[in-house]
């Protein structure tokens, strides 16, 4: 008998607890995984907080987290991609509405992982390096490849250039920094924005200009710098990206479309004890004017926007089109790096709380990794 270890939340709002878990087979077109490092999320510690909001559908006990890296341990039925012992990182899709099962949650020893939704790991990469892909360059490829979204075309090893150009705000985040790389992938220029301490970075990443945000005049200045090209569209990330991508893109030539990775209002500061509702209330207010506001700008600029919901990748062609035909080669070949670079907050299932907290408090260019 296998035994198991989960960080579990057993009720909404409840704290994060350390127990014995099930462990679950392999199902058809799924592989189990032993976990080697997991990287934590902002929607880790939400569902924490605000999961009857964001999540309403989980059934507790529940495990959450997305990202993960380790070793195969079974193969269930259908896979010829994978083999026991093969190292792979992959996206725990148990939170997702449509798997919404505790089995398939990141934050433990075995975790069930959708084939497709898995790729194989190079020999030079560690489990710590290849644990920060999976929700960042997921909820990327939604926002760029989905058909409803900004439909890109897919990368791939010699993608036919587009000429057309992605804006990108907020180029050194997680997202951000696989949307760069994505991007010149599929054969589109990338316009990003950063803090001048990591334009080098997003450059590195492929970025051909970069602005920096807090610039009184970084609107005016991307507006210049696209001027005369043709726009694939923007991804927005971070706080008050969205509102500036409007501004933007309905004032250049292309599709004016702005996907949204980040909410018109932070959720930070909603604590799950009791002075909840003193912050939930105007968190939820910021949110409804936030909004309306966006609504009000976009149409008057004539651009369209939509949220990005960064597992949608499971259930469609996008999902298959990242983590099995593009990353695989990509990133034994060195043309995908795994980005941005882990820091390791510690060793065990008890040290996830911890880089949850650490990460509350702002990290940048860099992604909190826990390795079990």
């Amino acid at each position: 008998m296998v035994e198991n270890e989960a960080l579990w939340l057993n009720a909404k709002r409840a704290p994060f607890t350390v127990g014995a878990a099930p462990y679950t087979a392999a199902e058809a077109g799924e592989i189990v995984v032993r976990v080697r490092a997991v990287a934590v999320n902002p929607m880790d510690r939400l569902q924490q907080t605000l999961g009857d909001l964001f999540t309403p559908w989980t059934a507790y006990p529940f495990i959450v987290g997305s990202d993960i890296a380790g070793d195969v341990v079974e193969v269930g039925s259908g896979v010829t991609r994978f083999a026991v012992g093969d190292r792979v990182v992959g996206y725990a899709a148990g939170s997702d509405q449509q798997r919404n099962r505790a089995a398939e949650g990141g934050f433990q020893a075995f975790v069930v992982v959708l084939a497709h939704m898995a790729a194989p790991i190079p020999a030079a990469m560690t489990y710590e390096e290849a644990a920060v892909l999976p929700l960042g360059i997921s909820t990327a490829a939604c926002g760029m490849f989905q058909k409803d979204f900004l439909a890109m075309n897919p990368p791939s090893g010699a993608a036919t250039p587009a000429r057309k150009t992605l804006l990108v705000w907020g180029g050194s985040t997680s997202v951000g920094s696989n949307a760069i790389q994505l991007a010149v992938a599929a054969g589109y220029d990338v316009v990003t924005t950063a803090s001048p301490r990591n334009f080098d970075y997003v450059k590195r990443l492929g970025a051909r200009q970069v602005f920096d945000y807090r610039s009184k005049t970084v609107l005016a200045d991307i507006v210049s710098a696209l001027r005369g090209r043709e726009i694939v569209g923007a991804l927005a990330i971070g706080p008050g990206s969205a509102a500036a991508c409007i501004e933007i893109v309905g004032a250049c030539k292309g599709n004016r479309f702005v996907a949204m990775a980040t909410p018109p209002t932070s959720w930070d500061n909603v604590p799950r004890g009791r002075s909840r509702l003193l912050h939930l209330v105007p968190a939820l207010v910021r949110m409804l004017i936030g909004t309306l506001a966006l609504a009000r700008k976009a149409r008057r600029r004539k651009v369209r926007t939509k949220m990005i919901w960064g597992s949608a990748l499971i259930a469609n062609e996008v999902g298959p089109i990242i983590f099995e035909a593009f990353l695989p080669a990509a990133l034994a070949e060195g043309r995908f790096v795994a980005a941005p670079a882990p820091t390791v907050v510690g060793t065990g299932l008890a040290q996830i709380p911890v880089a949850l907290e650490r990460q509350r408090q702002g990290v940048s260019a860099t992604k909190l990794v826990v390795t079990l």
